[in-house]
């Protein structure tokens, strides 16, 4: 992971959270394609809301077309990434959001929470500016080892548990009525997230899927090397289908991931 910071703490690009998105948010849009079934829950959660802030708005995953949103995004390297046809995103970052109380009708953040620098600070600043729902995309810490990573690459499991905050704390910080929902992960997800892969193992031997979960990112070389050649040999040799061959078959995983509703 890049050390290299602005003198506000920041990343050179921008990123304000603990990844350097400069680094790797290269080709990410290549492997983070919001898939359609995971949208239908934001939307439904997003209820009746014309107005929708987007906190943490990356290159647009998961954004509604048919509402105004407003995006915004410290990342220079994730703004550069956004489709000609969302709206640019606002340099500004969770903890300042620079909006009057109460703008808009509803607002999203999708597996960005995990990266802020002060997570009740964040979620304080979405619900002061939100009259509605606060739809929050996120993963629950203590249902990581679900996935089979976990045999291979405990490391980036630990990495990815010690960095998402558990969601009764997000419930608590949010106040209100929230309400969190499992959200079942289907084979061919689009969205490359590391669950993502559960049953497409040689997926995640690729580079590029590696690099679009910023967990990577804070492992050791020699963690990656390893668990490529491991994964490689044991799927070379049978091994990983022997004991998680069934998931190439199932439709859905229901691993860690979560979607929190909060209401005022």
């Amino acid at each position: 992971m890049s050390t290299d910071t602005a003198p506000d703490g920041r990343h050179l690009d921008g990123s304000a959270g603990d990844a350097d998105y400069g680094t790797i948010g290269r080709g990410y849009t290549d492997y983070r394609q919001p898939d359609p079934r995971i949208a239908a829950a934001i939307e439904r959660a997003l209820g009746d809301a014309v107005t929708v802030l987007n906190v943490g708005a990356g290159a647009g995953s998961y954004e509604p077309r048919d509402r105004t949103v407003t995006p915004v995004e410290p990342s220079a390297s994730m703004r550069a990434q956004r489709p000609a046809d969302l709206a640019p995103a606002i340099d500004a970052t969770a903890e300042s959001l620079p909006f009057a109380d109460d703008s808009f009708d509803a607002s999203m953040a999708t597996f960005s929470i995990h990266q802020w620098s002060a997570l009740e600070r964040g979620l304080a600043e979405m619900r002061r500016v939100t009259r509605g729902p606060v739809v929050l995309l996120s993963c629950d810490p203590a249902a990581l080892d679900r996935f089979w990573l976990v045999d291979y690459a405990p490391e980036v499991i630990a990495t990815e548990a010690s960095r998402y905050p558990e969601p009764e704390r997000v419930a608590r910080a949010l106040g209100g009525q929230v309400r969190i929902e499992h959200v079942g992960i289907p084979l061919d997800c689009t969205d490359g997230f590391g669950e993502a892969y559960y049953g497409r193992p040689e997926r995640l031997l690729e580079p590029g899927a590696r690099l679009a979960n910023s967990a990577w990112s804070f492992v050791a070389q020699d963690v990656e090397a390893r668990f490529v050649d491991t994964l490689s040999a044991d799927l070379a040799s049978g091994a990983w289908d022997a004991a998680h061959g069934h998931l190439r078959e199932q439709p859905e995983f229901d691993g860690s991931l979560r979607l929190l509703v909060g209401l005022p």
